[in-house]
């Protein structure tokens, strides 16, 4: 059940909150909707590759594992590893400029020292601190163990669900079914710009694979795996339905926190729309968590292939976490804030790209390895293996198409580009130049502490 928590708290941590309202104002009811469910399906038939491969391959680094099993290649399964690693880095880098936003709301401070101006965005240090405080925090209950990470997970997404839950429920009541017009706007580009975000929204359900070696990676996971998806999916289409349906179109269009703009207005309280706020700060808290864990296994699980610094792969005498790698995403996190907060259009569009080009890595990876081991033993198995494989790579191209020059959904030049570009040219110093032997350890063995 912690697993469940993990994934879903995940996945549900933070889009709901924050971006929901420009996912209505943008497409309208109807076209945020189709955007979601049209997503969903890509995400549905890419998780049940994930969920067969969790349980068939349960080591440390998820899609690193698969690709380098499925066509020992070097260079294959780093650029799965490293793709995915971009939009894990940059949901955490989310994380930390998300927080000081929505604490906002909540309690208005005015802040101090102002240190620079970023797209419009003025920044000060006593904003950017909180976010870096809570980088701090999360950082050290990471590096005590995952056992203590994923009761905090199962405590803060209980929170989030029971405040999503409320939303809807006054939307049931309350609502007026006028505010959903109009069910479209902007057309098909609006729908694209909705659609284009999609995968960050569900990114999280694969944090599962990267921690098989620490859980028992039973049936029972590649069931829940799916089943994180299909709840997640259901309860974004309910929470757009709520928004949509709680503030009329034009208050959507100039609220900066819609959500509980609409819960304020649905239930007459401001009081309820801040305890909306503080439900939205634990699914910020949850999402940023589990990235925590899942991108520290995956650069734990790149550096024990010599496809990092030694130094990722060192894990704590006593805790037996993946050490200098929570420091290194803790101090990526800390450093956040100081972009703004125009950095969350940014990090969204840019790390979305990433997570779609690892998902065709991992979804070729489970084609592959039907045909070259139809008898691996498969504790998950997936029905239809081939036509939900073809669907999920097919789906996976599709998006990709979407982010580039042309598309209704491109990535905007220069910053977007340049954050993709950027990674990539990391990751090629990585892989060509700096030459790195990894540590004598045999990684099918590897199996981090739970406790």
């Amino acid at each position: 059940m912690d697993v469940l928590f993990l994934a879903m708290g995940a996945m549900l941590g933070w889009g709901w909150v924050i971006l929901s309202g420009d996912w209505v104002a943008t497409a309208g009811f109807m076209g945020a909707t189709l955007a979601f469910a049209g997503g969903g399906l890509l995400i549905i038939c890419i998780g049940l590759t994930y969920a067969e491969l969790a349980t068939a391959i349960p080591e440390t680094g998820g899609g690193v594992a698969f690709v380098q099993r499925a066509y020992n290649n070097k260079p294959l399964s780093f650029l799965a590893g490293w793709s995915v690693l971009f939009g894990y880095m940059s949901v955490i880098a989310f994380e930390a400029v998300a927080l000081p936003t929505v604490i906002d709301y909540v309690t208005p401070i005015q802040h101090h020292v102002r240190l620079w101006n970023i797209a419009g965005s003025e920044i000060y240090l006593t904003w950017a601190l909180i976010g870096s405080l809570g980088a701090i925090f999360l950082g050290a209950l990471n590096y005590r163990g995952i056992r203590s990470a994923t009761i905090f997970q199962t405590v803060f997404t209980v929170a989030i669900v029971a405040v999503g839950v409320l939303l809807i429920f006054g939307a049931g009541y309350y609502g007026e079914s006028e505010n959903l017009k109009p069910y479209f706007n902007g057309g098909f580009d609006g729908m694209m710009k909705v659609l284009i975000m999609v995968p960050f929204m569900f990114v999280g359900f694969d944090v599962i694979p990267q921690i098989a070696s620490e859980i028992k990676a039973t049936k029972s996971i590649g069931k829940m795996l799916v089943i994180s998806i299909l709840s997640a999916l259901i309860f974004y289409v309910l929470i757009i339905y709520g928004v949509s349906i709680g503030l009329p179109h034009a208050e959507l269009q100039t609220s900066k926190l819609a959500t509980a703009d609409a819960m304020t207005n649905l239930f007459d309280s401001k009081l309820l729309g801040q305890v909306l706020v503080i439900g939205g700060i634990a699914g910020i808290v949850t999402s940023w968590n589990a990235f925590v864990i899942g991108g520290s296994r995956i650069m734990y699980a790149m550096a024990i292939r010599g496809m990092l610094p030694n130094w990722f792969a060192k894990l704590h005498p006593k805790y037996q976490t993946p050490s200098n790698a929570i420091i290194f995403l803790t101090a990526l996190a800390f450093l956040a804030p100081l972009l703004g907060r125009q950095a969350l259009v940014w990090l969204v569009n840019a790390g979305s790209i990433g997570v779609v080009l690892g998902y065709l890595i991992v979804t070729l990876a489970f084609l592959q390895l039907r045909k070259t081991e139809p008898n691996l033993e498969r504790p998950y198995a997936v029905k239809w293996p081939k036509t939900i494989g073809w669907l999920a790579v097919l789906f996976s191209i599709g998006f990709l198409s979407l982010y580039f020059p042309g598309m209704p959904a491109e990535l905007s030049f220069p910053i977007e580009w340049s954050l993709v570009f950027g990674w990539y040219m990391i990751g090629a110093y990585f892989l060509f130049i700096h030459k790195n032997t990894a540590p004598t350890v045999d990684y099918n063995s590897v199996r981090l502490e739970t406790e």
